[in-house]
């Protein structure tokens, strides 16, 4: 994919699929697998892939057909971390062809595409299989030739400049209460760093990670600052069972899209759904 260097109005971003992982995003067609055998999604896979669908039809409506460019933020693969079994294959193989049936339609419908590294856990030392997934997928290089980047600078809109800071990862909290602070503290570090070298601030920073959205907003002399947490594709798996607060909440599934309208004004906009609570027993 050649980059298209003219000013975007929209950025759509996604993150945190966790394909190959059985409760990760998975195409509704059952997928084949290496030594020729096939998996077939869940129930729960099936539902969030109705969702996947319907943000895209969102996207569709609120930037009203315009061009966007997509960011994937990261952890497009669940890869084989932690000794966990939830995986569909431990074949990383077979995980990739499962992501690049996920996102090759949509890079698609996107003018760019461009791909953040996500957690080694996830996608190998040095990101090393989401490298290979963007290259395959035509994601926009860096100066690096790197295809899958650690962070992205991109410059939104065509009446103004609004800068945004992408990058994957940021602090996590086991109480919903000081849920927004680190996401505040992103903010506050890239103002601090930027005063320090006199270079520009961020008028925005997108990170993911946590699964759930937050968004932070200040006043600044170009009408706002933000800092929000992108929500993910994946559902509870063990390991959040074990985190306070994260084993009572429900996973937050979607995504966020970055605009500025025709009048100048941008804004962020999170799309978000979650699951309900199971039933009670009698």
């Amino acid at each position: 994919m050649g980059k298209k260097r003219d000013h975007v109005r929209n950025i759509v971003v996604i993150s945190d699929l966790h394909c190959g992982c059985r409760l990760g995003l998975m195409p509704p067609q059952p997928r084949r697998v290496d030594d020729g055998g096939h998996y077939k999604p869940s129930e729960f896979q099936r539902k969030v892939w109705r969702w996947w669908r319907e943000f895209w039809r969102w996207v569709e409506v609120t930037t009203h057909g315009e061009p966007y460019d997509l960011v994937l933020n990261g952890d497009a693969m669940d890869g084989t971390h932690h000794n966990s079994v939830t995986q569909v294959s431990h074949n990383l193989s077979d995980q990739m062809r499962i992501a690049k049936a996920v996102l090759q339609p949509r890079v698609a419908c996107a003018r760019n595409y461009y791909h953040i590294r996500g957690t080694e856990a996830h996608s190998g030392k040095s990101a090393q299989k989401e490298e290979e997934l963007a290259e395959s997928l035509g994601a926009v290089p860096n100066g690096y030739e790197q295809y899958a980047r650690w962070e992205l600078w991109k410059l939104l809109g065509v009446r103004n400049e609004i800068l945004i800071h992408f990058a994957h990862h940021i602090g996590t909290t086991g109480s919903q209460a000081y849920e927004s602070t680190a996401v505040l503290k992103e903010l506050v570090d890239a103002y601090v760093e930027a005063g320090r070298w006199k270079k520009r601030p961020p008028d925005c920073i997108v990170r993911s990670h946590r699964h759930r959205s937050i968004q932070v907003q200040v006043p600044t002399a170009n009408a706002l600052g933000v800092s929000v947490v992108t929500p993910g594709w994946q559902g509870k798996t063990p390991f959040v069972w074990r985190i306070p607060g994260g084993r009572q909440s429900e996973p937050q599934f979607g995504g966020v899209l970055i605009r500025e309208a025709p009048d100048g004004v941008w804004y962020v906009t999170p799309w978000v759904r979650s699951l309900d609570r199971t039933k009670p027993e009698a």
